[in-house]
């Protein structure tokens, strides 16, 4: 393999060590970087960049190799924060993850490290970049270890993103990543892997988004209609939501009882959870229901928005199957249409919580085809007797 200068996104984790340990056993050329976005309250317990940058030089000085810090906070305040407190305002629940990987580890990253000379990028992501020889297109296939899989976050990478991308880690299981670190002695072999927003760490949610959201108290009604109590506004919630609602005393009664048997759902009952069904922006009303199972819970159609294709052009309609959501296993779907503009998916079998402002993720087997934002889909009993067209489309 001919030798090329390699940069690489160095986090303080131990999934870009060890991607920074292979490409340098390769005999490339490794330069890390240490990106910096978020500032303002990076220095508490709850999202220290600080720490981070600390065990990613640390890691560069035991591969003996370059480390450079450097600031996209602007970068992300202004294509990835800013964004995702308008969809949260707007009532929907946005993924940053999915932001920041096409708008700051794959561009302002990229054009950073093209800059330094670099003939490539790497970063610990679990998935896999292959070139298909029959017709030149990079194909971005899902990671090897399928509890770690990170395909769902990179679908919106595009043709001269992923041409220029190793994801060294994507043909590794978790455990193999740690062994290799343990083996070499990289100080972080052991960290535990990082979760959440990196701006909002481990904070509750709640507490972090109500520094930049207003309040706007209203009712919560159950699908008879009934008001169990006040939310403190709808961006605080999301669908399939059950915990946090302030309602778990409330039991069912009466005909809501008896709907709700009638149903034969799974979980049903009146002491049976509450989750967040759906937010009605025009009354400002939080609807929920009793029942994992309910089928205003159910959704066996969507539409989706912005959409952003591997390959460049959308692939043709057909059997595919597709996630709504990470952790979620394939499900098997139908595309009707699909263009740059939006898609539209059908399911054989149900999906829980449909959520708009979530993508929806298409696969042909191992290969991550791209999707789009989540804008509507189909439900079952919405109140006020809407017929289904109605409710389907697009926001």
């Amino acid at each position: 393999m001919q030798k090329q200068r390699i940069v690489v996104g160095l986090s303080g984790g131990v999934d870009s060590a060890v991607t920074a340990c292979l490409l340098k056993r390769q005999g490339h050329e490794v330069i890390g970087i240490f990106m910096k976005n978020w500032e303002g309250d990076d220095d508490d317990e709850f999202c220290s960049s600080n720490i981070d940058f600390v065990d990613a030089a640390a890691v560069a000085d035991v591969l003996g190799i370059e480390i450079e810090h450097v600031n996209f906070a602007a970068d992300y305040k202004d294509r990835v924060f800013a964004e995702f407190l308008r969809e949260y305002q707007a009532g929907r629940t946005p993924n940053p993850d999915i932001l920041c990987n096409a708008e700051i580890k794959f561009k302002a990253f990229l054009d950073h490290a093209m800059r330094l000379g670099a003939d490539k990028i790497a970063t610990g992501h679990y998935a896999r970049v292959r070139q298909n020889p029959a017709t030149g297109l990079h194909e971005l296939l899902k990671g090897l270890d399928p509890a770690k899989d990170q395909s769902y976050f990179l679908h919106r990478l595009n043709q001269a993103q992923l041409s220029k991308t190793w994801f060294p880690v994507g043909e590794l299981l978790k455990t193999e990543v740690r062994r290799i670190a343990g083996e070499i002695g990289l100080p972080n072999a052991q960290k535990k892997d990082s979760t959440g927003i990196c701006f909002i760490g481990e904070r509750p949610f709640r507490d972090f988004l109500n520094n930049y959201i207003a309040k706007a108290p209203g009712p919560i009604k159950n699908d008879q209609g009934r008001v169990l109590g006040e939310h403190v506004g709808l961006s605080f919630y999301t669908l399939g939501q059950r915990q946090g609602l302030g309602i778990g005393g409330v039991k069912a009664r009466g005909a809501e009882l008896k709907a709700i048997r009638a149903l034969g759902q799974r979980g049903a009952g009146e002491h049976a959870p509450w989750f967040v069904a759906r937010k009605d922006l025009d009354s400002n009303t939080l609807w929920v229901v009793q029942g994992h199972d309910h089928p205003w819970l159910l959704s066996t159609r969507l539409s989706a928005q912005d959409c952003s294709w591997v390959a460049g052009d959308a692939p043709a309609a057909g059997a595919l199957a597709a996630k709504t959501r990470y952790r979620q296993l394939d499900a098997a779907c139908e595309l009707a249409s699909a263009g740059p503009a939006s898609c539209e998916l059908s399911f054989s079998e149900a999906q829980w919580a449909v959520t708009p402002g979530q993508s929806a993720v298409l696969y042909q087997g191992e290969v991550c085809l791209g999707g789009g934002v989540i804008a509507a889909s189909d439900v079952q009993n919405f109140p006020g007797g809407r017929p289904t067209a109605e409710v389907f489309k697009p926001k």
